[in-house]
């Protein structure tokens, strides 16, 4: 039985800018029985806070895809703090680093899968798909993760262990039953997905909780349940019964384990005959030796490494059918956020191609049974089959979106009520000299500037120019390293850098206040980073100061730049009427750093002012990258944080510290 609540955003704020005619909009288009609708709202307009006032309205449970695990964890943090009442869980891939099984024929390589589990994440997606079972008030924020294979949900619902006081059952039959959903006994290491026994008292860890249960046995009846914290061994309370989830997605039914066995036993023979058919001895000796190794893995602890392969055959559904997904454990009633959609939807599109182009030369040398295949992501198709309600959200939708939403919704007006930056076209000619007085115009004024280049030299060499002309700048681009890249940003910030040079700084999260001036070098030159939608989007850089500029350098107008600088301008126009109109001043952003709300990260001792003072340069830097590695840790940038750790080490080693 679900428990029952409904979503209540608590916001210290109102609707503000025309957000508030975006949510009756989008609110009445659902409810009037919109399948896709697509909210184009500008950079900075709060289209996070309109989406969740219309989570409130139509009060659905909620699917918010992110494009990368960055944003999801930042979107994750604002909807948290909007829905404090609400289940709002985390979902993407548990993998800090993930280098997939792979084979490469023409060098005869085989590249085993490599793999660092992050366990916190795991435990967030079990404590999603927990939520999605147990309430009604739920919204995942995931990454495309969540077009992945997963477990049958109806075993993972059925498998589900209840534990009742003043039953008749043992500690013997409780174990036993905790062992079949893929629980393990650690006595030393209790965590999620662990049991450990004290005599007649037996503690349960569930896989998807931060609090864990005592079951306290009087002989063969269960005599007290108590749900407790383990760190401080703290009761939280006494509990009449609990539920088990299993530890694991791809838990099934002995009889369907025993089953799984005899249908992959099946296809491995089968495989053996065809490689020997054809003359492959060594492919036919490796499926077997593989298979056989997995098969008897699953008989005696009920999984293996990498059985995900058999997932077809633990689950009710024919080879080929769409696998289980996240999208599964939904009601048949929810709405489906896609978040910079004009960047997520192809992502989404492109998942299942490659996840097959990989498979294909894995099953034909032997290393896989051909159920590997199943798998898989879903195809872009079975995700529209499995989606009902969708909201599309981009400052700029392609046309896919333009074309299947029954409703576009525009929120034009900031709730800061800045307007969009000014644009001018300027001749190449001299650019760089005029780039440089630009640029000066703002370190006067205590303001930052981007400019944007077509390739990797340029950007290096107009830094280098900068700088002996006497810019603090900096270059970025993809071969700069997380951390650097990190490091430029916040420097950026303070104005110990005037200036950043890029290529595609879309990606790089640059909604930096301080910026008053963003510069497009080349701006006539046809091609992605100079389509309309980059341009929009790169323009908006500069939409988060209220003096926002645009210099678009270029010697003829594109239509690429005509349709952006036309975009931008009506955007403009609109904006300014409505704070004429009301009698708005527009301020730019404050921006403030603030902690991630992500569960389970522990807060280290801060460092006094005065111990740091009287630190060596050596140990103040220290300091400072153990403050950016517990921050990168907190976002979830682990890549990020290994490089701040590996540092840590190194100038340790280099100042025997």
């Amino acid at each position: 039985m679900k428990e029952s609540k409904k979503f209540n955003v608590k916001a210290p704020f109102e609707p503000a800018g025309d957000q508030s005619q975006a949510i009756d909009k989008l609110s009445e288009g659902f409810n009037q029985g919109m399948e896709k609708q697509t909210l184009l709202g500008v950079t900075g307009s709060g289209k996070t806070n309109t989406v969740s006032w219309t989570i409130e309205q139509i009060q659905k449970p909620t699917l918010v895809i992110a494009h990368n695990k960055t944003l999801a964890a930042q979107l994750y943090d604002e909807l948290k703090q909007l829905f404090p009442d609400a289940a709002v869980e985390y979902f993407v891939s548990y993998y800090d680093y993930y280098q997939p099984e792979a084979y490469v024929k023409n060098t005869d390589t085989y590249i085993g899968k490599d793999a660092s589990i992050n366990e916190e994440i795991e435990k967030l997606r079990h404590s999603a798909t927990n939520s999605l079972l147990t309430r009604d008030d739920v919204i995942v924020v995931a990454s495309v993760s969540a077009i992945y294979g997963l477990g049958d949900p109806d075993f993972y619902r059925d498998l589900a262990l209840e534990i009742s006081k003043d039953t008749d059952k043992t500690r013997d039959d409780v174990i036993a039953e905790l062992v079949d959903i893929q629980y393990e006994r650690s006595d030393e290491d209790f965590k999620q997905g662990k049991f450990r026994l004290r005599g007649d008292t037996l503690d349960i860890f569930p896989m998807y909780s931060r609090t864990a249960y005592r079951i306290s046995f009087w002989g063969d009846e269960i005599e007290k349940i108590t749900e407790f914290k383990p760190l401080e061994n703290k009761t939280v309370e006494k509990r009449e019964n609990v539920l088990i989830r299993p530890a694991s997605h791809y838990s099934a039914p002995d009889e369907k384990l025993e089953q799984a066995i005899e249908e992959i036993e099946e296809l491995m023979e089968q495989r053996i005959e065809h490689f020997k058919d054809i003359g492959d001895e060594v492919a036919a000796q490796r499926i077997e030796e593989r298979t056989k190794f997995d098969i008897e893995m699953i008989k005696e602890v009920g999984y293996c490494s990498g059985i995900e392969n058999y997932s077809v055959h633990l689950s009710d559904r024919d080879s080929g059918d769409p696998p289980y997904t996240l999208l599964d454990y939904f009601p048949d009633d929810f709405l489906t956020v896609i978040d910079e959609s004009h960047q997520t939807v192809p992502q989404i599109k492109g998942q299942h191609a490659g996840d097959k182009a990989r498979k294909e030369s894995l099953v034909e040398n032997g290393f896989r049974l051909p159920t590997a295949y199943d798998n898989r992501p879903l195809t872009f198709e079975e995700f529209e089959e499995k989606t009902d309600k969708t909201l599309y959200i981009s400052a700029t939708p392609a046309d896919y979106e333009k074309q299947e939403s029954e409703q576009i919704v525009e929120q034009i007006v900031r709730p800061t009520y800045l307007v969009d930056p000014t644009i001018e076209v300027r001749e190449t000619q001299a650019q760089v000299e005029n780039v440089i007085e630009e640029i000066e115009k703002r370190v006067e004024r205590d303001e930052r500037t981007l400019v944007t280049t077509l390739s990797k030299n340029m950007a290096e060499n107009l830094a280098e120019f900068l700088r002996d002309a006497g810019v603090n700048a900096k270059y970025m681009h993809h071969e700069t390293d997380t951390l650097e890249r990190h490091e430029i940003i916040r420097k950026l910030r303070l104005g110990e850098i005037d200036v950043v040079v890029g290529i595609n700084l879309l990606r790089e999260g640059l909604d930096i206040p301080e910026v008053s001036l963003v510069a497009i070098l080349e701006a006539d030159q046809a091609g992605f980073l100079r389509s309309e939608t980059a341009l929009v989007q790169t323009m908006g850089r500069a939409a988060r100061n209220k003096d926002g500029h645009v210099i678009m350098y270029g010697d003829e107008k594109t239509d690429a730049m005509e349709n952006a600088v036309s975009e931008t301008k009506r955007r403009r126009e609109i904006q300014e009427k409505f704070n004429e109109e009301n009698n708005k001043e527009p301020k730019t952003i404050e921006k403030k750093i603030t902690e991630s709300t992500l569960p389970g990260k522990e807060k280290k001792k801060n460092v006094t002012k005065t111990e740091f003072e009287n630190s060596s340069a050596a140990e103040k830097r220290i300091i400072e990258l153990q403050e950016d590695m517990k921050q990168a840790a907190e976002n979830l940038e682990f890549e990020l944080a290994a490089e701040y750790r590996d540092k840590i080490k190194q100038i340790k080693k280099e100042n025997s510290l």
